[in-house]
């Protein structure tokens, strides 16, 4: 598979013609497409298994378009490993968006070691979406730790609707300062003999930081998911949230665990959580329309990682 084939599967074909875009594409271990704007600066070292990649944005620099990464590979058995150091000045802002593409996985292993530092009154915006085949012999291990400074805010979007999810171990830690702000969800669909494992933290350690984790996973067949939500309040006026849902059907297993910790009198972190099948009014409704019962379910399933 080609330059081009990897694009298209991420659909994002008009991005390698717009020199004002700033965009990296990487397969397996080779750095096939890059492209810079002024004031964001990204290096590249190839390794044996993957790529390490430093990005840094200056001081006062807004970039308007998204920034484009792709990690692919079209090897049917390999391992990739990203190595990521991001670095943002202060009174910056940009958005990411990443796609990973394992169109023809057999035997891939896909990680993601990441550090992000994000400078005071500074704004940063990362989706990574995943385009898997249906052989679900994969397993991606991403791990990201992310300090926001003062006024800083954080987004973070991970989705998985396409393909078998295979294998996904994920770790995010996120430290918040004082002011600061932090959104991390995820999406991702699960069938066969998929398994999920999620941990997420946040720290709000900075006085009116605020955070929020979301997580809507569905499991079908023999899938199975175990979510761990963690926000920690050690600050004055500090707020958040945990919300994760997860729909099950067939014999697939499902397990939520948010803990909240408050160590300070003045914060306060609210969580919820459910696990169960499809709404049965939601289902009876569709159903009435002319849906048979798979297709209603998938329906409402489709709804929830929209």
């Amino acid at each position: 598979m080609s330059l081009d084939n990897i694009i298209e599967e991420a659909g994002i074909q008009h991005v390698l013609e717009d020199n004002k875009t700033a965009r990296l594409v990487i397969n397996k271990n080779k750095v096939l497409n890059k492209n810079t704007v002024p004031g964001l600066l990204v290096d590249t070292e190839e390794m044996e298994d993957g790529v390490k990649i430093d990005i840094t944005l200056e001081d006062n620099i807004i970039i308007p378009e998204p920034v484009h990464l792709c990690f692919g590979i079209t090897h049917k058995k390999a391992r990739q490993l990203i190595r990521l150091t991001l670095k943002m000045g202060r009174n910056s802002s940009m958005s990411v968006y990443s796609h990973c593409v394992f169109p023809f996985a057999q035997d891939i292993i896909h990680e993601m070691d990441g550090t992000v530092k994000i400078g005071q009154n500074s704004r940063y915006s990362y989706f990574e979406k995943h385009i898997h085949g249906e052989e679900g012999s994969i397993r991606i291990v991403p791990k990201m730790t992310v300090n926001l400074d003062e006024k800083s805010r954080y987004k973070s979007e991970f989705e998985l609707k396409r393909g078998r999810a295979g294998i996904i171990d994920m770790d995010y830690e996120v430290f918040c300062k004082d002011y600061s702000i932090m959104d991390v969800s995820s999406k991702i669909s699960c069938k066969s003999d998929d398994k999920i494992n999620i941990k997420e933290t946040g720290h709000l350690i900075g006085k009116y930081s605020r955070g929020a984790l979301v997580s809507r996973i569905a499991v079908r067949d023999k899938s199975a998911a175990s979510i761990f939500n963690k926000l920690v309040a050690t600050a004055e006026y500090a707020r958040g949230h945990i919300d994760c849902k997860e729909i099950i059907k067939d014999n697939a297993t499902a397990s939520a665990i948010p803990i909240v910790e408050v160590s300070n009198q003045k914060a306060h972190i609210t969580h919820e959580a459910s696990i169960g099948s499809v709404d049965a009014k939601e289902l009876q409704t569709l159903m009435s329309r002319g849906l048979d019962e798979d297709g209603a379910t998938e329906l409402i399933i489709e709804g929830l990682l929209k």
